[in-house]
């Protein structure tokens, strides 16, 4: 439970239809099991205790005696696990039976809440043996206490003020307004789900985006227990299907027709923050009808098993990422034609190095030219050898420029920044912050004027992990007049030449791009080493992946230091030891703040994701904002 994280458990138990020992015996071992695996919260299926498909002998009392017994069994046998516990069965409430799912926890039964909408079609005709449940929660006795009875109840934990759970039943999350929408509006952020949906052809992948769905409506978690095998097969067949899902994203899946647990960890924090920032999601004020019940838990390092991915803003799916490609592309491309076209441009400049960024932003051109049916060689590609350029780099650029038709301008800039060093007095051999600073000031002034020149404007070609770590030169290639990489990380950035590569008709430019690819990181402002590039921005800077990673957390969800770390270290375990995840994650809030003076001035340019850092709407931070007390907490791992 710490920094956020509940380990849940979906169960499916064997049962026996009518047969309450049995199934009691089993839901028992279940408890043992899935608390012996660290689970916090925990989901049986819609009337487990009895078993689903047991049809009219829910009007016999015998069978309804037997079922309260067992609850008093379960709620016993709970007595001192440390555990939220959700299991299904028919309770009788003034003379009326209803379809429940009763919350337990640490011996003690919380609440029952009662399945809203009942189903009288199909694979079940519960109006005929249920009473739908009340429209307002009440109070019932229940062995000398009173326990809530009804819709919006809320089991609130006192360990944790923002795991607050909620359940509703099977049909329930079919239903046009879910009981759950209401639910979280009243602060649930999580949901159970005791259900029995049987089989059909085609029907897993229905009810796999229906939870996954309402999981991302109500950015929420959600655990949902499913009836298997077991039930009667007299007409319908129950496979089982549990899903453990998280504001849209599946955690974790059971296999079909066959009795399984899954687990999986629910990030609460990560939740709380989507709500925060969300402004469509409004909790309700009026709380009149909703019953709060609290209860414990031990606060615990939970271990992780969902899924950290390394790159979090490349998928790892290879479709889905060719897709994604796609349509940044796409969002790039239109977003220049639009600027291109309100300024009345002839041309379009890009400073081209024969690096990843300038790659991708001519490319990017390029598309554009041909959306707006301009010929390619209105598109002006500059290259400026200076004191850091290589020869492979250089011939990359040029060849390059030349397969996609664009106009190939030279402008060597030793020349001209000589006679800046001698203006200044800077001495040539002095491989400072002047040095490099002046070679980038200069090549923009030559972008610059040659854009006044031939009528067009200045792509920027910078992409957001250089941005958030303000890695470019202020006024130098910080500056353009409209940058189309501005809010693509490196990470990204890659993938998209590589899929450009990929899927390039043209061989010889396929070749290029995959060199480019193959080519280290570098600004090359410092002279190479017998002819190879000498300064690698990765050595300077930190590995890109890990800078990318840290900016996701950081901006998407506003994790702690210590969370960010917590993940790192599991996402690249095998990778980076834990002593240079630490390094780099304190070299990048360092520069993260101190950087942020080149991000209030940046120019325009299309957002492509969930995160960017334009000062007009993705990140609004003060230029002079203080690191102490990320650093403090980063300082206190050691």
């Amino acid at each position: 439970m710490k920094q956020g994280f509940v380990k849940v458990a979906a169960v499916t138990p064997n049962v026996r239809v009518a047969d309450v020992e049995y199934n009691t015996q089993e839901i028992c071992k279940k408890i043992d099991e899935t608390v012996a695996n660290g689970a916090k919260i925990i989901v049986f299926p819609e009337l487990c205790v009895t078993g689903y498909t047991c049809g009219d002998l829910f009007a016999q009392s015998a069978l309804l005696k037997a079922s309260e017994d067992a609850l008093r069994k379960i709620v016993g046998y709970t007595e001192g696990k440390d555990a939220l516990i959700f299991v299904g069965l028919p309770y009788v409430v003034r003379n009326k039976v209803y379809n429940v799912a009763a919350a337990i926890s640490r011996g003690e039964l919380l609440g029952l809440t009662t399945k809203t909408f009942l189903p009288n079609y199909g694979e079940g005709y519960e109006m005929r043996q249920f009473q739908p449940g009340p429209k307002k929660a009440d109070w019932i006795w229940y062995e000398g206490d009173e326990i809530p009875f009804g819709p919006k109840i809320l089991y609130s934990c006192y360990e944790m003020p923002n795991l607050v759970v909620s359940a509703e039943i099977c049909e329930d999350v079919w239903a046009p307004i879910p009981p759950s929408v209401e639910a979280a509006l009243l602060g649930a952020t999580v949901i159970a789900n005791c259900s029995a949906s049987a089989e059909a052809v085609g029907k897993d992948t229905y009810r796999q985006n229906l939870i996954t769905g309402q999981s991302a409506r109500l950015i929420a978690g959600y655990i949902y227990a499913n009836a298997g095998e077991g039930e009667s097969t007299t007409d319908l067949v129950y496979g089982g299907h549990n899903v453990i899902a998280e504001n849209g994203v599946v955690l974790n899946e059971s296999s079909r027709f066959v009795n399984e647990t899954v687990y999986s960890e629910i990030d609460i924090e990560k939740l709380v923050a989507e709500r925060s920032r969300n402004t469509t999601f409004q909790e309700m004020e009026d709380r009149q009808d909703a019953i709060e019940v609290p209860f414990s838990l031990e606060v615990e390092k939970t271990t992780l098993t969902r899924t950290v991915e390394a790159m979090p803003f490349v998928p790892s799916d290879k479709t889905d990422r060719e897709n994604r490609c796609e349509e940044i592309f796409m969002i790039q491309a239109m977003g220049l034609k639009k600027r291109l076209e309100h300024a009345h441009c002839e041309s379009a400049v890009v400073g081209i190095s024969g690096g990843l960024d300038s790659t991708l932003a001519l490319l990017v051109v390029a598309k554009a030219f041909d959306m707006l049916g301009i010929p390619r060689n209105k598109i002006e590609s500059v290259t400026m050898p200076c004191f850091g350029t290589t020869d492979r780099t250089y011939q990359n650029a040029c060849k390059m420029t030349q397969k996609l038709g664009a106009n190939l301008r030279e402008v060597n800039i030793k020349d001209a920044v000589r006679t800046h060093f001698r203006d200044i007095g800077q001495p040539e051999d002095k491989h400072d912050v002047t040095f490099e600073n002046a070679q980038a000031r200069e090549r923009t002034q030559v972008l610059m004027d040659i854009a006044n020149m031939t009528g067009g404007m200045v792509i920027g070609t910078g992409d957001m992990s250089e941005l958030a770590l303000g890695w470019a030169t202020y006024n130098g290639d910080h500056m353009s007049m409209y940058g189309v990489n501005g809010s693509v990380p490196k990470t990204l950035v890659r993938h998209l030449v590589r899929y450009y590569a990929d899927t390039c008709e043209d061989k010889e430019l396929s070749d290029v791009l995959y060199d480019v690819l193959d080519t280290p990181v570098s600004p090359e402002l410092l002279p190479p080493k017998d002819g190879e590039i000498a300064q690698k921005t990765e050595d300077l800077v930190g590995p890109y992946e890990l800078h990318d990673f840290y900016l996701y957390y950081v901006l998407r969800f506003g994790f702690a230091p210590s969370k960010i770390y917590r993940l790192a270290k599991y996402a690249f375990a095998g990778t980076y030891d834990d002593e240079t995840i630490l390094k780099w994650l304190k070299k990048f809030y360092w520069r993260f703040f101190t950087q942020q003076f080149k991000r209030s001035c940046l120019p325009d340019g299309p957002k492509v994701g969930s995160v960017d850092v334009s000062p007009r709407g993705g990140l609004r931070m003060p230029s002079d904002a203080c690191v102490n007390v990320w650093i403090k907490e980063l300082d206190e791992l050691n």
